[in-house]
């Protein structure tokens, strides 16, 4: 892969350099658009001594460095395509795409959070270069940022008998982001953004990422609106779950201490890892931010409804089928086995008045021997914890924007699958790993306006003049007697209320949002 150098002659054009905290960074123009890559938004990159330590914050310089090139991926375990321009532990940097950079005024940012289970994922990933986005949208300034995943980004250490000086490992992941946050606020300027009008949005991980960092103590100066796609707060564990992770790692590395481990190389950790919980390998879904009473409350939907977020505006909400991704993905066979062995562990969790009513709601579904489980772990995992978000946040005073998405995808089994909206957001029809097909074009440019539309103003409805396909669209707050939601059809974006829809079983599924998601 091609690294960003350091400039060390005039030789460099001084109107695409912007002078930032830790440096004066030129990108490249392409077509009316300037992107700067591999922006690091650290002091020192957290290798060596700094491995499962919390970011360390930029020193002033005064150097200039390109910024033609992306970062590297976080270590993970392999099968995500973020990893193609490599990865390694030196990853936490940011790219940003501006159009115009010198026109009046500021302009809203968007800083895009990668998902991936908090296992895998990166900037890297091709579905979220924002060059088409910001060509589209000039009227805001785009940025991605990276975070550290997996056994790098979430690994409860502070119990292990060395482990008292490593008490952040159980959230590095959120810290990164929060670091990245706090850049961006102090440099975006220069690149023509208003730090007092940044949206943070994400899919997935990151779409929980976004519900999660309200709750982080001192964020809310670094953001006022979120837009979190089939991602909540039920995506969290405990530290008893986090530490059952940790302890599983230990001993199959046969490992005592964090002195052990720190003399384990990052690909036997990716390696060990891959066989344990890997996403890709064995559908993991055990690595999760931790609830740990510190940086996390131990109860992230008690915080809500006390109103924690209540002063961020939100746009959000879930895909018709999500789990189906992940079943086409790995195929019935093996949907079965897993949903077998996960549904038994979120049984035992349960009173057997509630697993009744699990069992009622699995019974009532018809079909092939995968649709009670597909079904069962869209709601558990994602719809149903949706709901609840757009919920507690408007019961304390907070307002959410919430929408139900249903295209579906031309592959066998994924349906209106979980990311099948990714490259529709970023205006990349030819990824196509999940959709099989090219979506209708008016309706996706439709979506993505409705997006800007609410970074720039806290209000995704769109007037006719305003609206790609012609149509007025006014997108009702949701509010807890109406629910109101927005369908985005592929054939008719319409308005409707939860009722009609049937998005959530609130006898038999809702409820489960209380055992949050391992």
């Amino acid at each position: 892969m091609n690294e960003n150098k350091k400039i060390t002659d005039s030789d460099f054009d001084k109107t695409l350099a912007v002078k930032c905290q830790n440096g004066t960074f030129v990108g490249k123009e392409t077509d009316g658009v300037v992107a700067y890559k591999g922006i690091p938004f650290v002091g020192k990159q957290p290798v060596g001594s700094l491995r499962w330590k919390a970011p360390v914050d930029v020193l002033p310089d005064n150097g200039v460095y390109e910024a033609y090139n992306y970062g590297k991926a976080p270590v993970q375990a392999p099968g995500d395509s973020a990893v193609q321009y490599g990865m390694g532990e030196d990853c936490l940097y940011l790219n940003i795409w501006t159009a115009d950079k010198t026109a009046a005024g500021k302009k809203p940012v968007m800083v895009w959070i990668y998902g991936g289970g908090f296992e895998v994922g990166g900037t890297t990933d091709p579905q979220y270069d924002g060059h088409n986005f910001v060509k589209e949208n000039p009227d805001v300034v785009l940025v991605t940022i990276a975070y550290r995943v997996s056994f790098l980004g979430f690994l409860h250490l502070s119990h292990l008998p060395d482990g008292k000086d490593y008490e952040d490992a159980s959230n590095l992941g959120l810290m990164d982001q929060i670091m990245a946050l706090k850049w961006v606020h102090e440099n975006i300027e220069g690149f023509g953004g208003d730090p007092d009008n940044v949206t943070i949005w994400g899919e997935s991980a990151g779409g929980a990422s976004t519900t999660l960092l309200p709750l982080v103590k001192g964020s809310h100066k670094y953001f006022k609106r979120v837009i979190a796609q089939s991602g909540s707060p039920t995506q969290t564990r405990t530290p008893e779950q986090a530490i059952a992770c940790t302890d599983k790692l230990m001993e199959t590395l046969g490992c005592k201490t964090v002195a052990d481990l720190m003399k384990v190389s990052a690909e036997e950790l990716a390696d060990t890892w891959a066989r344990l919980y890997g996403f890709y390998q064995v559908l993991g879904i055990r690595t999760f931010p931790e609830r740990d009473g510190k940086s996390l409350p131990l109860n992230t939907w008690e915080a809500y409804a006390n109103g924690a977020a209540k002063d961020i505006t939100f746009l959000q909400g879930c895909n018709k089928d999500e789990m189906n991704t992940f079943l086409g993905v790995i195929g019935e066979d093996a949907w079965n086995a897993w949903a077998g062995g996960r549904k038994a562990e979120k049984l035992d969790q349960l009173t057997d008045e509630e697993k009744a009513l699990v069992e009622s709601y699995c019974n009532d579904i018809k079909g092939e021997s995968y649709e009670p489980t597909v079904r069962l772990f869209s709601q558990i995992m994602f719809i149903a914890p949706q709901i609840r978000l757009s919920e507690e946040q408007t019961k304390a005073g907070g307002r959410s924007y919430t929408y139900y998405l249903t295209p579906e995808s031309a592959l066998p089994l994924i349906k209106c699958g979980h990311m099948i909206e990714v490259p529709i957001l970023f205006k990349h029809p030819e990824i196509r790993d999940f959709s099989g097909r090219a979506f209708d074009e008016a309706f996706s440019k439709t979506m993505r306006r409705m997006w800007v539309q609410f970074a720039k103003t806290g209000d995704p409805s769109l007037a006719a003049d305003l609206s790609p396909d012609g149509k007025e669209h006014v997108w009702p707050i949701y509010d807890t007697s109406d629910k109101k939601v927005m369908v985005l059809d592929e054939k008719d974006i319409h308005t409707a209320r939860e009722s009609e829809l049937k998005i959530v079983d609130w006898d038999r599924t809702y409820f489960l949002t209380n055992y949050y998601m391992p």
